[in-house]
């Protein structure tokens, strides 16, 4: 080799990638990883792989079910508050939650964390985030992969991907097949606007003037940012519980992008509709101050955000009160929201007034 071809020297590092600081932080999220453990997991990371023993479970015909998500437009909330703990449960439960809407029980999780050049501190926060999603969705932090990419992610930014697998019974997979005109709707109260909208929430914020490190006009014990940054509550171990302890779970549908208008027909038959009283909502103010800032219609409003309720909840009209119960014993907040009804011109009809 001649002194030319010597001349450089460069290193991965040189270009921007630093081995060792990723190294670091797979040693400082061990104990994160740890904390999540289960029946059935291996969460030592380091590995090419994770492992899950299925059998260790007690399943006797299990189904696995997977899901993955993002966080969204709403990690840009994160770039400017540099509010990072949070949005890691939003991660998990964007997933998880989906899950269980088919009656599964989330069993491992792997994230993905991508950014232009890795910050120890900023990493280690979001993990940490991960890591109590999956506390709260009882699965496992069974590995991952964190993606230093410079020149792919402007300074201080990041993504996240979060894949998640569960299991359910096969005679106990949701929805059922049995959904008819009579059964109650019920509602579970969500935690904000969760992880959705968020495209069209910093439009409002832009044209509003307003900044995230502002006080919140709808709450002056935080500012917009910390309001906005409320993670998606996990509807996991109560919805689980419901299905578990009574026989009167049909359906549940997980209310994310879309809102009611367009989650809720998904997990219905083509000769049924499902029909809303709209004086049951009661929605967070921080929806008034997005209608009221957007301009935006109560019908726009029902099919962009979750507009107060996170998880619905489709029951034998007869157990009604006996899921609601089981619900509330678990922390939500669980209301009739309305009926299943015969087919109608729409697959969600619209009864009461929506108040912002």
């Amino acid at each position: 080799m001649t002194d030319l071809d010597r001349k450089n020297s460069l290193s991965y590092k040189d270009a921007g990638v630093d081995i060792d600081a990723g190294n670091k932080l797979v040693d400082a999220i061990k104990p994160l990883a740890k904390s999540t453990s289960r029946l059935g997991a291996d969460v030592d990371l380091g590995g090419f792989g994770g492992l899950f023993d299925l059998k260790a479970i007690g399943m006797k015909d299990p189904v696995l079910v997977a899901a993955n998500d993002g966080v969204g437009t709403k990690l840009k909330l994160a770039f400017e508050t540099n509010i990072h703990n949070s949005v890691g449960i939003d991660l998990v439960a964007m997933c998880a939650n989906d899950l269980v809407v088919q009656g599964a029980e989330p069993l491992f999780f792997l994230d993905y964390f991508a950014t232009g050049k890795l910050e120890l501190g900023v990493a280690q926060s979001v993990i940490a985030g991960i890591a109590e999603g999956c506390i709260q969705a009882g699965a496992a932090l069974i590995g991952g992969e964190t993606a230093e990419m410079p020149g792919m992610y402007s300074q201080g930014e990041y993504d996240l991907a979060g894949f998640c697998v569960g299991a359910v019974e096969r005679s106990q997979i949701l929805p059922t097949k049995d959904i008819a005109a009579g059964d109650v709707i019920l509602g579970l109260k969500s935690n904000g606007v969760h992880s959705n909208g968020f495209s069209l929430v910093r439009k409002i914020a832009e044209i509003s003037n307003q900044s995230f490190n502002e006080v919140a006009a709808f709450d002056d014990s935080q500012t917009l940012g910390e309001a906005l940054l409320a993670p998606t509550k996990m509807y996991v171990k109560s919805c689980l519980a419901a299905i578990k302890q009574t026989d009167g779970v049909k359906a549940l549908a997980h209310i994310t992008g879309g809102g009611i208008t367009e989650n809720l027909p998904r997990v219905l038959a083509d000769d049924i509709s499902a029909e809303i009283n709209l004086d049951q909502l009661k929605p967070q103010k921080v929806f008034s101050w997005i209608s009221h800032h957007g301009g935006i219609e109560a019908d726009e409003m029902l099919r962009t955000f979750n507009c107060g309720v996170g998880m619905i909840l489709v029951v034998k009209a007869a157990q009604a009160k006996d899921v609601m119960q089981v619900l509330n014993d678990h922390g939500e907040q669980a209301f009739e929201l309305g009926k299943i009804i015969d087919k109608a011109d729409e697959r969600v009809v619209y009864t009461g007034k929506f108040e912002l």
